[in-house]
């Protein structure tokens, strides 16, 4: 027996006024079908056939998406619109995320953890008696009513987590937070964060009727601190105006190599690669057919200004054509780094590694002197990165030992002085590029 086909409609679309909140508009004679499956999802309808999902952890996307499978999988019909599918496929995170070493999707399953405790609050299913601030952020002691189970919080927004064990009564977890914060213990819970605020305006304010998406103003950043941005039109427009290389797709569509028509310069270009992933890889040779004289890679969380001023000195072969014959000279690090010495970046060193770090802390250049002895096996010499270190990189740029002195001092110009775009609202791409102190061998 074949079952009736369901008509109902969703469409799945950015919130016109609210920042990443997601609305559903549920039209059909079936409407009330995926309105209910919606609803226990976490979706609050604020219109007839409107409903909207505000979070605290800003995952709305990703959630939208989440409904949308489920929905299609039930035989809705579901529309997601061009401007929400960019947002699902982007990724974000919060500036300055304490835990870097979770991926991506461990950093959502914590700020969902912290999404469901926001839920239960705002629900009257775990009640709130006191809150305080421990130094950094704030506590508080709550009972989960169904239960009558007690627990310690500890953060705000998409951090707050259960703390230490649960107690058998309110008075237990009273006593036992009152000797942690009775300095700074108040009755009740505390204000409503920023983040919580406009989560609730989003769930209890109808949609006007033809208001345009709040775009957030980029703000102006570092070059080493801006957006990724689109690196495949950036690769695009680099080729319409250079008609001296050529572009080959492979038959996987996944990738995409740029030949310049000397045959000794090529690019190959990862379209898909993970934000921490090689998505670039630059490699010149001394003829069409010998081995490699010098090998660049790029992390696909690369800012579009640094990516930008790479490809630009890969339009004359007088910036990347180099000389074999004798190890890096302490001139070449010297002109590779002046920038950012005149800049006054700060210089260190460490065991084998020289490092240049910009005065925020924020990205730096590193220098390996052990792997710039083997010259002959295209080591990471030159590491360039964004972030608190090499180690907790957001993007990160891998150089052998014969590349160029000139690429390199055009990139350490590009870090010192010029600027980007970011979106003010967070960063892209959190998840953390690790970077082995051990030096070992680019991609062949």
């Amino acid at each position: 027996m074949t079952s009736s086909p369901i008509d109902a409609h969703v469409r799945f679309d950015t919130h016109p006024v609210h920042a990443s909140a997601v609305t559903a508009t549920v039209t059909g004679s079936h409407a009330h079908i995926p309105h209910v499956s919606l609803e226990a999802a976490g979706w609050t309808p604020v219109d007839k056939n409107v409903l909207v999902l505000a979070r605290i952890d800003h995952e709305e996307p990703y959630w939208a998406n989440e409904a949308a499978q489920h929905l299609e999988a039930d035989g809705v019909t579901v529309e997601i619109t061009p401007r929400l599918r960019k947002a699902i496929y982007e990724e974000w995170t919060w500036a300055s995320y304490p835990m870097p070493w979770l991926t991506r999707s461990e950093i959502r399953e914590v700020s969902d953890e912290a999404q469901k405790i926001h839920d239960d609050i705002q629900h009257g299913r775990l009640l709130v008696h006191a809150h305080a601030h421990d130094g950094n952020t704030t506590v508080a002691v709550a009972t989960y009513v169904d239960s009558g189970k007690s627990v310690h919080l500890h953060g705000e927004d998409h951090l707050r987590q259960v703390t230490g064990s649960t107690f058998d009564s309110p008075a237990q977890a009273l006593l036992a937070f009152e000797k942690l914060y009775g300095a700074t213990m108040r009755p009740g819970p505390a204000h409503a964060t920023d983040t919580e605020r406009a989560a609730a305006e989003a769930r209890n304010t109808p949609l006007p009727a033809h208001a345009e998406p709040v775009r957030p103003e980029p703000e102006t950043v570092p070059a080493y601190a801006a957006d990724a941005g689109d690196h495949d039109a950036l690769l695009d427009a680099f080729l319409d105006a250079h008609s001296d290389w050529q572009k080959w797709r492979t038959w996987s569509d996944e990738t995409t190599h740029a030949i310049h028509e000397s045959q000794t310069l090529r690019i190959e270009r990862i379209h898909e690669a993970d934000a921490r992933e090689t998505a670039w890889t630059v490699a010149a040779y001394e003829t069409p057919v010998s081995d490699r004289t010098w090998v660049l890679t790029a992390t696909g969380a690369t800012p579009a200004p640094v990516l930008k001023e790479l490809l630009d000195h890969l339009a004359d072969p007088d910036d990347w054509t180099t000389t074999l014959g004798s190890p890096v000279s302490e001139k070449t690090v010297t002109t590779a780094t002046q920038p950012l010495t005149d800049a006054g970046w700060k210089h260190s060193m460490d065991g084998p590694w020289i490092r240049w770090t910009s005065p925020a802390g924020d990205a730096g250049v590193q220098f390996d002197s052990l792997a710039a002895q083997h010259v002959n096996q295209n080591l990471a010499t030159w590491i360039v990165w964004g972030g608190p270190d090499p180690n907790r990189a957001t993007w990160t740029i891998a150089a052998s030992p014969y590349t160029p002195r000139a690429l390199l001092a055009a990139l350490s110009e590009n870090l010192a002085h010029e600027t980007g775009t970011r979106q003010p609202q967070s960063a892209k791409i959190a998840k953390p590029v690790p970077v082995s102190r051990h030096t070992g061998p680019l991609r062949r």
